[in-house]
């Protein structure tokens, strides 16, 4: 009689909503809202980088705030509390990949920053594995080498072997963003979004003494703010929820959806067709994302269905 009674428990657990389905489907929202950066980019007519990070940081403390006040109401003065040493140390990651992008954007070529970028997942893993004990499935491992070799495949025209400093400054963005990841997770029982405003104020902080000039015209002030109240204001809103759910490792791997699609927003909007290698890259780094994010449901599912 208890074997009948836990068979229809076990089915109806098997069809409940999972949490790890939830983080990759946000992590998937994430790659794609980061993409349209380029795009937004391109758009800018004359601000330079400092007016533009200062800007974006506005706009991104703004979202990142307004996010929390809505979602905790009362309780958002608790919620800045519950985030403890962890957020702050997710805020400070976070701040610091912000301005170590720029830095290396200004000293290397972008196509050596993105590909070092793309080692985020490796340093993931390895932190998640340190810090928090993660082990990391062989598939997942798979996966990323197919995403990196896609990467590769994607920027192997415009790597240069010079812009050292760049280069040394574009590692501090991967490794910032796995701190970052780790640190969420570090407290996945939390709601970690109340660490965001702080990570937007390090950036305008650090931007402020470099700009000379604060005017903007219009136009590059609403795409300076569009990048932080959209991409990567809902970018790392949907990323620092999505984490709670899903392994260090995966959560840069399905961020790498941001690096396949940029180039397809700035080919629509501006008619530049990307090199052969760079679309034959771009839909290799896709198939190892969605290849992991089948394997990663099956898994979850297989476990729900065992507990």
């Amino acid at each position: 009689m208890n074997r009948a009674a836990d068979k229809p428990a076990s089915r109806n657990a098997a069809h409940r909503p999972s949490s790890y389905a939830t983080g990759v489907t946000l992590l998937l929202l994430a790659g794609v809202v980061l993409s349209s950066g380029g795009y937004l980019i391109r758009s800018v007519e004359h601000a330079d980088g400092w007016q533009i990070l200062f800007y974006r940081g506005i706009g991104f403390t703004l979202i990142s705030l307004l996010f929390t006040l809505v979602r905790f109401k009362g309780r958002t003065a608790r919620a800045y509390l519950d985030i403890g040493w962890p957020g702050l140390v997710a805020a400070l990651a976070l701040g610091a990949g912000f301005c170590a992008y720029l830095f290396a954007v200004l000293l290397t070529s972008v196509a050596n920053v993105v590909f070092i970028l793309s080692i985020g997942p490796i340093a993931a893993a390895v932190m998640g594995r340190v810090f928090l004990g993660e082990r990391v499935a062989p598939f997942t491992w798979f996966a990323m080498t197919i995403a990196m070799a896609g990467i590769g495949l994607m920027m192997f025209e415009g790597i240069e072997s010079g812009g050292w400093l760049g280069n040394l400054i574009a590692l501090l963005a991967p490794l910032s963003f796995s701190v970052m990841v780790v640190a969420v997770r570090k407290r996945a029982d939390r709601d970690m979004t109340p660490s965001l405003p702080a990570a937007g104020l390090i950036a305008m902080l650090v931007a402020l003494p470099m700009i000379a000039d604060f005017g903007l015209s219009a136009h590059d002030l609403a795409i300076s703010l569009a990048l932080g109240i959209f991409q990567v204001g809902l970018g790392f809103i949907f990323i620092t929820l999505g984490a709670r759910w899903v392994p260090a490792a995966q959560v840069p791997l399905f961020a790498l959806t941001e690096t396949a699609l940029a180039p397809l927003w700035v080919w629509i909007a501006f008619g530049e067709l990307p090199a052969g290698l760079a679309l034959i890259g771009g839909l290799i780094v896709l198939i190892g994302v969605s290849t992991e994010a089948v394997a990663g449901l099956r898994r979850d599912r297989r476990k729900q269905q065992v507990s």
